[in-house]
């Protein structure tokens, strides 16, 4: 194909049916999610209720947060596997500085976030100093971290009245202040942890989308040796990236900690695929095939009105793992499949 004809091809006007294709690629994950939510309407008239439709976003406001984070890790080519064991564990370390230590709301919050960032820090110097694989790295510090969680308690979940490894017995409690961030609604409404996420979503679309480091974040992912050569510290914008992953990790377990009100060791188990889910679904998102937080968040809802639809019509708790990977695979497909026919 000759470099004349290819320049015919771009200049030639767009005809319907492309057009119609290409609206398809670009919308086909809100296409699909705008089926999912007619069907279950049609099929269960309680789905449609502003109450059921708040209690869908906050369930998916903790996917949607640090499944924000894993976007940019994404973005610069790596890909963060300890996000669940960072929520897991600021979920117990939340618990145990109140209930053990007698820690409140604000101290407890900060130490958490701190925690979570300087997973992300540790993170950062395996795969960017010592040159680990950010796999290898992460999967190391995902089981680092699933196995010191559980040293401070013995492996016992955290909850008022705690009796210590040495036979002593915790006397603090869960600060009510920090109960408000899982349990509190604006305007008896929207819950604080919606809000949060949409306050998450906000700041890293305009980090990643409108900003010269946003850029610069792709650009590594794309071609980390040409961004370097241009000048740029990818060195400091990749320690950056898991940095902002381990925190909204930690916020994600923070917002955990204050819905269910204790130390669950169990609480993060899901948390990691699920958020791994909602970040590649987001590549569909648009049909942008690259990371991007608003896709992030979009999957994360697809997943959670899917969810939340099949639960209304009593189907089988255990087809749900089915679910979102039959949602992941699909979307990927239809976007992928269709931007391959058209080219």
């Amino acid at each position: 194909m000759t470099a004349s004809h290819n320049e015919l091809q771009a200049h030639r006007p767009a005809q319907p049916l492309e057009i119609l294709r290409e609206a398809v690629r670009r919308g086909s994950v809100f296409l699909l999610l705008g089926g999912v939510i007619v069907v279950f309407s049609v099929a269960q008239p309680a789905f449609m209720t502003l109450a059921n439709l708040m209690s869908i976003l906050q369930s998916v406001s903790v996917v949607a947060i640090i499944g924000a984070g894993v976007t940019v890790t994404l973005a610069i080519g790596g890909f963060d596997l300890s996000v669940g064991a960072v929520a897991a564990s600021s979920v117990m370390a939340a618990s145990y500085l109140m209930i053990v230590l007698g820690l409140g709301a604000l101290e407890t919050t900060a130490l958490v976030l701190a925690f979570g960032a300087l997973v992300g820090f540790a993170n950062a110097f395996l795969i960017v100093k010592l040159k680990v694989p950010d796999l290898l790295a992460t999967l190391a510090t995902m089981f680092l971290l699933a196995g010191l969680q559980l040293i401070p308690t013995a492996g016992r979940s955290i909850s008022v009245g705690l009796i210590l490894p040495d036979g002593s017995k915790a006397s603090g409690k869960i600060d009510p202040l920090f109960l408000m961030i899982g349990r509190s609604s604006f305007l008896e409404t929207v819950p604080l942890p919606v809000l949060l996420m949409l306050i998450v979503a906000a700041l890293l679309f305009i980090l990643t989308e409108r900003t010269r480091f946003g850029r610069l974040l792709f650009a590594t992912g794309g071609n980390e040796m040409a961004t370097r050569l241009a000048g740029a510290d990818t060195s400091r914008i990749k320690t950056i990236a898991y940095v902002v992953s381990g925190a909204l990790a930690a916020l994600g377990g923070i917002i955990v900690a204050a819905r269910v009100g204790r130390g669950d060791v169990s609480s993060g188990g899901s948390l990691l695929m699920d958020s791994v889910a909602a970040a590649l679904i987001g590549f569909a998102v648009l049909g942008l095939r690259r990371p991007n937080v608003v896709g992030t968040i979009v999957g994360a809802v697809f997943v959670g009105v899917l969810l939340n639809g099949m639960t209304m019509l009593n189907a089988p708790y255990y087809t749900q793992d089915f679910i979102k990977g039959a949602v992941l695979v699909g979307a990927l497909a239809l976007t992928y499949g269709v931007a391959r026919n058209r080219a």
